[in-house]
């Protein structure tokens, strides 16, 4: 009895024996982890600050740049003289010189904090961090269980001639066709029925490097053009492949025809802007400033449809009709739009005719606004 005991006992002992060490040895990895994990962090952050020092000559030279050719252009529209010009080219190139001299300065300060600190300076908030944790064990409350997630990341500084910039596009107004022999007061379709919509993505890039005047805009849509026909009519597709308009049997409560198109505009856009400069960027605005656009757009016809409302002995019917009715595959024409901010008057005209092969020559036409969000 007493041998089983002590064996038992020696087994134990080996178990505990073996726990304490798997614990130990998991301890000392987390310690090694987190080391490592640290000097990484102090390197990436000396790395950046590096970096910093770099971009903040380049930028204070491109701001000293447009400062001189701001006055270049004062002087030759006679506002100054040139012993003026001198003076504040002279002036501008010792702020930023000084400007260089001390945002330098505060990068080394901070690396010598980081230095002094064993990268552990917890105020240099402009860091770019892209991802970091600790492992460890502490009284922090965001630190669980041995792993921190460092929440304290910081955005890239920003660039400081920003050239593109984006917007959402919204347009809509009045849709018509323009019939070849005939004016606009003769069309088929109703003047106020009829009607588009168009939504899509743009870019704004400027053109010239020292002026914003010239803008390059492009991007895509997608455009919804609507046709209501006059006079109880509807669109008919022929056996010979033709599409024209026929009366309906029926007295119709609704007739509308309707083609979506996907499409790539691009615009050469001309108007005045406000230029802001900071020690870190420089900004063209168009709030509030008057500006034209003029260009065109090529695509492609994503598909045409038509529906049909009218009442058969008292029941209402709808036909929504899926069909090509030979409408052209490719979409191109001329646009052009003026306003204030995001507010624009917007006229588009497609080249193309809307039927393939047709007798006469129908060509879309769209006047309405157009909104820059």
């Amino acid at each position: 009895m007493g041998t089983g005991s002590g064996v038992y006992s020696s087994k134990k002992i080996k178990i505990e024996m073996r726990t304490i060490t798997m614990y130990l040895v998991a301890i000392l990895t987390l310690l090694l982890m987190q080391s490592v994990v640290a000097q990484d962090n102090y390197i990436e952050k000396v790395e950046i600050l590096k970096e910093q020092k770099l971009s903040i000559t380049r930028q204070e030279k491109e701001a000293l740049k447009f400062e001189i050719a701001e006055i270049v252009k004062q002087l030759e529209n006679g506002e100054i003289t040139e012993e003026e010009s001198n003076a504040l080219k002279m002036k501008a190139a010792e702020k930023r010189a000084l400007n260089i001299e001390e945002r330098i300065a505060i990068i080394d300060n901070k690396i010598s904090l980081l230095k002094r600190n064993n990268g552990e300076v917890k105020e240099l908030d402009t860091l770019n961090y892209k991802f970091a944790f600790e492992l460890g064990i502490g009284d922090d409350d965001d630190k669980l269980f041995g792993i921190r997630i460092n929440e304290n990341r910081h955005r890239k500084e920003p660039v400081y001639d920003r050239r593109t910039y984006s917007d959402i596009v919204l347009a809509f107004g009045l849709n018509n066709a323009i019939i070849e022999g005939q004016s606009l007061n003769d069309s088929p379709y109703k003047i106020g029925g009829s009607r588009f919509f168009e939504m899509g993505w743009q870019w704004r890039t400027r053109v010239f490097k020292n002026t914003n005047f010239l803008r390059f805009n492009y991007g895509f849509s997608f455009q919804f053009n609507g046709l209501k026909p006059k006079d109880n009519q509807y669109l008919v597709s022929l056996d010979n492949g033709q599409s024209e308009l026929q009366e309906f049997e029926y007295d119709l409560d609704k007739s509308k025809f309707r083609m979506d198109n996907l499409v790539f505009p691009m615009h050469f856009e001309f108007g005045p802007s406000k230029l802001t400069t900071t020690d870190k960027t420089m900004r063209y605005s168009l709030h509030n400033k008057f500006r034209v656009g003029l260009g065109g757009y090529a695509g492609f016809n994503l598909g045409t449809r038509q529906k049909l409302k009218y009442t058969i002995d008292g029941e209402k019917v709808k036909d929504k009709l899926k069909r090509s009715y030979n409408t052209n595959d490719l979409v191109y024409g001329l646009s052009a739009y003026a306003g204030v901010d995001g507010v624009l008057l917007y006229v588009k005209y497609d080249l193309n005719p809307i039927f393939k092969d047709a007798a006469v020559d129908q060509r879309n036409i769209s006047l309405g606004l157009r909104f820059d969000l």
